[in-house]
């Protein structure tokens, strides 16, 4: 990809030498490593234990000849076609209490990309007691009201973005435009940490 000339040197060198982390593969995940790997970050750890199905094709960034690989193997590929140079770590693996911690050890920043409420919930109680930020998301189904989904700043180390409200259990579809911008505020979230931007 070459040097993002839009960056400060002091900027594009936070961005490189920073490691973070992405618990989840999927919408939020996949578009969230995309869009950090564009702004010129450059050493993820990438956590999921699923592989890429047609249901997933809707809204994740992977490709239909990709079905039924790793999410995690498939995702390295598509972002090592945007940057070669980049560091992954990825783990197949389904993140739980006892892994979490040693999954993301080195990772300045940590994003939580899971679908289900009992998931979210878990890495968040792992993850916060260790001082670490997270940026999370809840509320993202559906489609319209973009404006509602917005970025909320809880305690010192979490950012939450979202509607807090939107779920596909009360009916509504995880479609892209939706997820995307999610996506789009947690990666950019990430990057105003990183570059100690008030957010």
């Amino acid at each position: 990809m070459g040097a993002n000339t839009y960056l400060t040197e002091r900027e594009r060198r936070i961005l490189e030498n920073a490691k973070v982390g992405i618990a989840g593969a999927g919408g939020l995940g996949s578009n969230c490593a995309m869009h950090l790997v564009r702004a010129g970050v450059k050493k993820l750890v990438i956590a999921d234990f699923d592989v890429v199905s047609e249901s997933n094709l809707n809204r994740q960034f992977f490709f239909r000849d990709q079905l039924g690989r790793k999410k995690v193997d498939a995702l390295a590929e598509n972002l090592r076609r945007i940057e070669p140079g980049l560091e992954l770590d990825i783990s197949d693996v389904r993140l739980a209490p006892d892994n979490i911690d040693w999954t993301f050890s080195g990772c300045s920043v940590i994003v939580e990309a899971f679908d289900s409420a009992e998931a979210k919930s878990m890495l968040l109680k792992a993850v916060l007691p260790l001082g670490k930020p997270v940026v999370a998301a809840s509320g993202l189904a559906g489609w319209g009201r973009s404006a509602a989904i917005r970025q909320r700043r809880i305690g010192k180390n979490l950012i939450l973005i979202g509607d807090t409200e939107s779920d596909i259990h009360n009916g509504l579809a995880p479609v892209s435009p939706r997820v995307g911008i999610a996506a789009a505020m947690e990666a950019n979230a990430v990057v105003a940490l990183l570059i100690g931007e008030e957010i």
